[in-house]
Protein backbone atom coordinates (compact mmCIF):
# COMPACT_ATOMS: atom_id res chain seq x y z
CA UNK A 1 0.00 0.00 0.00
CA UNK A 2 1.39 3.15 -1.18
CA UNK A 3 0.25 6.65 -0.04
CA UNK A 4 2.07 9.43 -2.00
CA UNK A 5 1.20 13.04 -1.49
CA UNK A 6 1.42 15.29 -4.89
CA UNK A 7 2.24 18.61 -3.54
CA UNK A 8 1.50 20.29 -7.38
CA UNK A 9 2.66 24.01 -7.44
CA UNK A 10 2.50 24.63 -3.55
CA UNK A 11 5.79 24.35 -0.85
CA UNK A 12 9.40 26.36 -1.96
CA UNK A 13 12.50 25.16 0.18
CA UNK A 14 11.55 26.70 3.29
CA UNK A 15 8.15 25.12 3.82
CA UNK A 16 8.99 21.62 2.36
CA UNK A 17 11.86 21.36 4.66
CA UNK A 18 9.78 22.01 7.58
CA UNK A 19 6.91 19.66 6.43
CA UNK A 20 9.45 16.76 5.78
CA UNK A 21 10.86 17.60 8.96
CA UNK A 22 7.62 17.00 10.79
CA UNK A 23 6.67 13.95 8.85
CA UNK A 24 9.69 12.11 10.43
CA UNK A 25 8.03 12.47 13.70
CA UNK A 26 4.08 11.85 12.52
CA UNK A 27 2.54 8.53 13.07
CA UNK A 28 2.18 7.10 9.35
CA UNK A 29 0.94 3.45 9.73
CA UNK A 30 2.18 0.44 8.25
CA UNK A 31 2.15 1.74 4.49
CA UNK A 32 5.06 3.09 1.66
CA UNK A 33 4.77 6.63 1.54
CA UNK A 34 6.16 9.36 -0.43
CA UNK A 35 6.08 12.96 -1.18
CA UNK A 36 6.08 14.68 -4.55
CA UNK A 37 7.50 18.22 -4.35
CA UNK A 38 7.80 20.90 -6.77
CA UNK A 39 11.62 20.74 -8.48
CA UNK A 40 13.19 23.83 -6.40
CA UNK A 41 11.91 21.89 -3.08
CA UNK A 42 13.40 18.62 -4.14
CA UNK A 43 16.79 19.07 -2.54
CA UNK A 44 15.17 20.15 0.97
CA UNK A 45 13.23 17.26 1.32
CA UNK A 46 15.50 14.89 0.46
CA UNK A 47 17.83 15.83 2.99
CA UNK A 48 15.05 16.12 5.35
CA UNK A 49 14.11 12.72 4.93
CA UNK A 50 16.97 11.27 4.70
CA UNK A 51 17.49 8.15 6.86
CA UNK A 52 13.73 7.27 6.97
CA UNK A 53 11.70 4.89 4.81
CA UNK A 54 9.56 8.22 3.04
CA UNK A 55 10.03 8.44 -0.56
CA UNK A 56 10.97 12.13 -2.39
CA UNK A 57 9.47 11.79 -6.10
CA UNK A 58 9.58 14.41 -8.41
CA UNK A 59 6.54 15.86 -10.42
CA UNK A 60 7.39 14.70 -13.56
CA UNK A 61 10.50 14.15 -15.99
CA UNK A 62 11.57 14.44 -19.12
CA UNK A 63 12.76 11.69 -22.16
CA UNK A 64 15.71 12.96 -22.76
CA UNK A 65 18.97 13.12 -20.24
CA UNK A 66 20.40 16.31 -21.63
CA UNK A 67 19.61 18.72 -24.62
CA UNK A 68 17.89 21.98 -25.56
CA UNK A 69 14.97 21.99 -23.57
CA UNK A 70 14.23 24.78 -21.54
CA UNK A 71 12.05 24.15 -18.67
CA UNK A 72 12.38 20.66 -18.28
CA UNK A 73 14.35 17.99 -15.76
CA UNK A 74 15.95 15.03 -16.96
CA UNK A 75 15.82 11.32 -14.74
CA UNK A 76 19.46 11.99 -14.31
CA UNK A 77 19.23 15.56 -12.63
CA UNK A 78 16.74 13.67 -10.09
CA UNK A 79 19.17 11.09 -9.46
CA UNK A 80 21.84 13.64 -8.71
CA UNK A 81 19.93 15.12 -5.76
CA UNK A 82 18.71 11.38 -4.52
CA UNK A 83 15.25 11.11 -5.82
CA UNK A 84 13.56 8.18 -5.54
CA UNK A 85 11.09 8.30 -8.82
CA UNK A 86 8.56 10.90 -10.66
CA UNK A 87 5.22 10.79 -11.80
CA UNK A 88 4.50 11.09 -15.03
CA UNK A 89 1.35 12.16 -17.29
CA UNK A 90 -0.60 13.79 -14.03
CA UNK A 91 -3.84 15.11 -15.66
CA UNK A 92 -2.78 18.56 -15.05
CA UNK A 93 0.30 17.89 -17.18
CA UNK A 94 -1.96 16.21 -19.68
CA UNK A 95 -4.66 18.99 -19.46
CA UNK A 96 -2.43 22.47 -19.29
CA UNK A 97 1.03 21.69 -20.70
CA UNK A 98 0.35 19.32 -23.82
CA UNK A 99 1.12 15.99 -22.41
CA UNK A 100 0.41 13.16 -25.35
CA UNK A 101 -0.20 9.32 -24.22
CA UNK A 102 3.43 9.40 -26.69
CA UNK A 103 5.11 11.57 -24.70
CA UNK A 104 3.89 9.84 -21.27
CA UNK A 105 5.26 6.73 -23.05
CA UNK A 106 8.90 8.40 -23.97
CA UNK A 107 9.33 9.82 -20.23
CA UNK A 108 7.79 6.42 -18.54
CA UNK A 109 10.78 4.81 -20.50
CA UNK A 110 13.60 6.79 -19.84
CA UNK A 111 12.98 7.23 -15.81
CA UNK A 112 12.60 3.42 -15.54
CA UNK A 113 15.84 3.15 -17.47
CA UNK A 114 18.06 5.72 -15.34
CA UNK A 115 16.52 3.81 -12.05
CA UNK A 116 13.77 6.07 -11.21
CA UNK A 117 10.69 4.96 -9.54
CA UNK A 118 7.56 5.96 -11.69
CA UNK A 119 3.66 6.80 -10.67
CA UNK A 120 1.99 6.67 -13.83
CA UNK A 121 -1.33 8.59 -14.38
CA UNK A 122 -4.37 7.81 -16.32
CA UNK A 123 -7.51 8.86 -15.98
CA UNK A 124 -11.16 9.77 -17.65
CA UNK A 125 -12.53 13.40 -17.76
CA UNK A 126 -16.23 14.04 -16.91
CA UNK A 127 -17.59 14.53 -20.37
CA UNK A 128 -15.28 11.43 -21.40
CA UNK A 129 -17.38 9.39 -18.19
CA UNK A 130 -21.04 11.11 -19.54
CA UNK A 131 -20.23 9.92 -22.82
CA UNK A 132 -19.31 6.16 -22.09
CA UNK A 133 -15.68 6.61 -22.81
CA UNK A 134 -14.25 5.69 -19.85
CA UNK A 135 -13.41 2.28 -20.70
CA UNK A 136 -11.73 3.62 -23.97
CA UNK A 137 -10.05 6.43 -22.62
CA UNK A 138 -8.34 4.01 -20.30
CA UNK A 139 -7.61 1.29 -23.04
CA UNK A 140 -5.90 4.30 -24.86
CA UNK A 141 -4.04 5.45 -21.99
CA UNK A 142 -3.16 2.02 -20.52
CA UNK A 143 -1.87 0.89 -23.84
CA UNK A 144 1.37 2.49 -24.06
CA UNK A 145 2.29 1.31 -20.50
CA UNK A 146 4.88 -1.66 -20.37
CA UNK A 147 4.66 -3.02 -17.12
CA UNK A 148 7.57 -3.01 -14.83
CA UNK A 149 8.68 -3.86 -11.15
CA UNK A 150 9.12 0.06 -10.54
CA UNK A 151 6.10 1.56 -11.98
CA UNK A 152 2.60 2.13 -10.35
CA UNK A 153 -0.67 3.18 -11.80
CA UNK A 154 -2.51 6.25 -10.23
CA UNK A 155 -6.06 6.06 -11.84
CA UNK A 156 -7.14 9.87 -11.72
CA UNK A 157 -11.06 10.39 -12.91
CA UNK A 158 -10.24 13.87 -14.05
CA UNK A 159 -13.65 14.92 -12.49
CA UNK A 160 -12.45 14.20 -8.89
CA UNK A 161 -9.48 16.01 -8.83
CA UNK A 162 -9.51 19.66 -6.94
CA UNK A 163 -13.40 19.72 -7.44
CA UNK A 164 -14.31 18.13 -3.58
CA UNK A 165 -16.13 15.16 -5.85
CA UNK A 166 -14.96 12.08 -4.99
CA UNK A 167 -15.27 8.46 -7.24
CA UNK A 168 -17.44 6.40 -4.67
CA UNK A 169 -15.92 3.17 -3.64
CA UNK A 170 -17.36 0.68 -6.18
CA UNK A 171 -16.83 3.02 -9.24
CA UNK A 172 -12.77 3.35 -8.16
CA UNK A 173 -13.24 -0.31 -7.86
CA UNK A 174 -14.63 -1.15 -10.90
CA UNK A 175 -12.08 1.08 -12.85
CA UNK A 176 -8.90 -0.69 -11.27
CA UNK A 177 -10.38 -3.72 -11.63
CA UNK A 178 -10.31 -2.96 -15.18
CA UNK A 179 -6.76 -1.31 -15.37
CA UNK A 180 -5.37 -4.62 -13.83
CA UNK A 181 -7.42 -6.53 -16.82
CA UNK A 182 -5.06 -4.67 -19.16
CA UNK A 183 -1.65 -4.28 -17.05
CA UNK A 184 0.12 -6.26 -13.87
CA UNK A 185 0.52 -2.97 -11.70
CA UNK A 186 -0.63 -1.69 -9.02
CA UNK A 187 -2.95 0.75 -8.89
CA UNK A 188 -3.48 3.91 -6.31
CA UNK A 189 -6.21 5.64 -6.35
CA UNK A 190 -6.26 9.52 -7.09
CA UNK A 191 -8.99 12.07 -6.87
CA UNK A 192 -10.17 14.34 -3.76
CA UNK A 193 -8.76 11.38 -1.14
CA UNK A 194 -9.25 12.71 2.32
CA UNK A 195 -8.79 11.58 5.90
CA UNK A 196 -12.64 11.36 5.83
CA UNK A 197 -12.77 8.72 2.69
CA UNK A 198 -9.54 7.22 2.51
CA UNK A 199 -9.84 3.85 4.62
CA UNK A 200 -13.04 2.82 2.44
CA UNK A 201 -11.20 2.98 -0.90
CA UNK A 202 -8.08 1.93 0.80
CA UNK A 203 -10.34 -1.30 1.62
CA UNK A 204 -11.41 -2.15 -1.80
CA UNK A 205 -9.34 -5.17 -3.31
CA UNK A 206 -8.10 -3.49 -6.70
CA UNK A 207 -6.92 -0.12 -4.68
CA UNK A 208 -3.09 -0.30 -3.65
CA UNK A 209 -2.74 3.01 -2.35
CA UNK A 210 -3.84 6.59 -3.24
CA UNK A 211 -2.10 9.75 -4.91
CA UNK A 212 -3.24 12.25 -2.64
CA UNK A 213 -3.64 16.38 -3.94
CA UNK A 214 -4.89 18.63 -1.73
CA UNK A 215 -4.87 16.99 1.43
CA UNK A 216 -1.24 16.21 1.27
CA UNK A 217 -0.26 19.82 1.79
CA UNK A 218 -1.09 19.41 5.69
CA UNK A 219 1.13 17.02 7.93
CA UNK A 220 -1.83 15.88 9.89
CA UNK A 221 -3.98 15.51 7.49
CA UNK A 222 -1.78 13.19 5.20
CA UNK A 223 -0.65 11.41 8.24
CA UNK A 224 -4.34 10.38 8.84
CA UNK A 225 -4.78 9.12 4.90
CA UNK A 226 -1.78 7.17 6.19
CA UNK A 227 -2.94 5.26 9.25
CA UNK A 228 -6.39 5.04 7.82
CA UNK A 229 -5.06 3.33 4.65
CA UNK A 230 -2.66 1.45 7.13
CA UNK A 231 -5.86 -0.11 9.35
CA UNK A 232 -7.93 -1.08 6.02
Amino acid sequence: MLIAGNWKMFKGPREAGEFCRALRQADLGDVDVAVCPPYVSLAEAVQALAGTEIGVFAQSCHWANEGAFTGEISAPMLIELGVYGTIVGHSERRQFFGETDETVARRIEAALAQGLNVIACVGETEAERDAGQTEDVLRRQVSVLIADDSMVIAYEPVWAIGTGKTATPAIAQEAHAFIKSLIDAPVLYGGSVKPENAAELAAQPDVDGALVGGASLDVESFAAICRAASHS
